[in-house]
């Protein structure tokens, strides 16, 4: 990927770029105008507007009363800001010992004031990390990203073992709530049965790093719907 200049862009356009794609990655579709609006937190006239000025400018499609596309320059733009974001947010934990519920919204400012200098140097102190503290796969100066074939929390098999791969950072209470339960990134859970109709998925042991040791919940761990989508997870195999 050829390093794409962000000066092209304004801060607002570089935010729905980001948003666009982010949203693109969790659900593996194409993206409508009120989820965008939604997630940026603004009125769907103004994302209208966003939306009709990233078209004029080639870095989206969008079809009347359909969905939004990026195209592929409007991709690249996209992934330098995931990028940045995704960094920034390892180099906050890592380094200056933020929590991964605190870290969302200090990226958010940071990455329009960091440099493409300030990333590369940031990337290369952390090691060049391909995972953020929230899981999620840091594209590289390339544009390439790491594989990652995590399914959501709520697609997970019942009274399976998973490992919690990923947690959006769009909800710091529910990072603070995983993290109160001493579950994270990493974690190894086993899912409980789910009753008929139900969108609930229950958490009913962990299991021990080092000794693979099941400990059963005395209180087992219930999550929502939400939850259920904003959690991807690995099916493993303890026996291993």
């Amino acid at each position: 990927m050829i390093r794409m200049s962000l000066h092209n862009l304004s801060a607002n356009a570089q935010d729905y770029l980001k948003v666009l794609w982010d949203l693109r990655e969790w659900t593996g579709e194409s993206v409508a105008p009120s989820e965008l609006a939604k997630r940026a937190g603004v009125k769907l006239s103004t994302v209208s507007g966003a939306v009709s000025r990233l078209v004029s400018g080639g870095y989206a499609t969008h079809t009347p009363y359909g969905t939004i596309e990026l195209t592929a320059e409007g991709e690249s733009y996209a992934l330098v800001m995931v990028r940045r974001h995704r960094l920034l947010e390892t180099f906050l934990v890592r380094t200056l010992g933020y929590r991964w519920d605190e870290v969302h919204h200090e990226a958010d400012a940071l990455e329009h004031a960091a440099s493409d200098m300030m990333i590369d140097r940031i990337d290369e102190l952390l090691g060049h990390p391909e995972t953020d503290p929230h899981g999620d796969p840091i594209p590289r100066a390339d544009g390439t990203l790491p594989e990652n074939h995590s399914i959501p929390l709520a697609d997970a098999p019942q009274r399976e073992v998973v490992r919690i791969d990923r947690v959006s950072d769009e909800d710091s209470g529910l990072l603070r709530y995983l993290d109160d339960q001493g579950i994270g990134i990493g974690s190894e859970v086993l899912i409980g049965a789910r009753p008929p109709h139900s969108h609930t998925t229950t958490i009913i042991a962990l299991f021990d790093a080092s000794s693979r040791e099941e400990m059963p919940l005395r209180d087992p761990i219930a999550l929502d719907a939400a939850a259920g989508t904003q959690i991807r997870v690995t099916p493993i195999d303890i026996n291993r």
